[in-house]
């Protein structure tokens, strides 16, 4: 069996972090090679990335938005395609659908050309599977202990990333298992679980 990228997708405080460490934990159990990974992040460029994107100041939308896209494009290239053809599961904590949904949706750049803009960098290496981690975002926002930058845009556009998702999900039903969040996290976990290993 090949190795698979798997990605944990939703809006703030659904535990995703969380979810990717437990299943890949999971997957080594089994005997499979994996790896987490986080978006922004994962390598030194995107590491330096990340604190711009989550902690700067206020930046126009489509700095934001090719700041992802820059990370994101050094993460494939230097871990994601390294680890796949090596026969390592890629378990991510946000991928290219979260730029879809936040700055595609959440702040209205429009979701085909933000990924148009990403898929020059991806070099075809999209998620084989997204596991979109459902929550109102309310609940999601209370979570938070101290909120970043793009966390702390507030309700309103975190209802705009949700709806985003929601249709990515529905326009992509062969990439996309939906698995709501407003419960324990074990059973979270379990039903990730349940989905990749029914899937492969």
């Amino acid at each position: 069996m090949r190795a698979r990228y798997v990605a944990l997708e939703g809006v703030e405080g659904t535990g995703k972090s969380t979810v990717a460490l437990r299943l890949a934990d999971h997957l080594r159990s089994t005997g499979r090679d994996a790896i987490v990974v986080r978006e922004p992040g994962g390598t030194p460029a995107g590491e330096g990335i990340r604190e711009l994107l989550l902690h700067g100041d206020h930046m126009e939308p489509w700095t934001e938005a090719l700041l992802f896209a820059a990370q994101r494009a050094q993460l494939v290239a230097d871990v994601v395609r390294p680890a796949l053809a090596a026969g390592i599961w890629v378990i991510s904590d946000r991928t290219v659908y979260s730029s879809l949904a936040y700055q595609g949706g959440g702040r209205g750049l429009g979701v085909e050309t933000v990924r148009t803009v990403n898929a020059a960098g991806l070099l075809g290496t999209w998620p084989d599977l997204v596991v979109l981690l459902e929550l109102d975002p309310a609940i999601g926002l209370s979570r938070q202990s101290t909120a970043d930058r793009i966390g702390a845009e507030g309700v309103h556009f975190q209802q705009r990333v949700a709806e985003t998702f929601a249709e990515l999900a529905q326009a992509e039903p062969d990439v996309f298992r939906t698995v709501a969040a407003d419960r324990p996290l074990s059973a979270v976990v379990a039903a990730v679980v349940d989905i990749v290993e029914q899937r492969w």
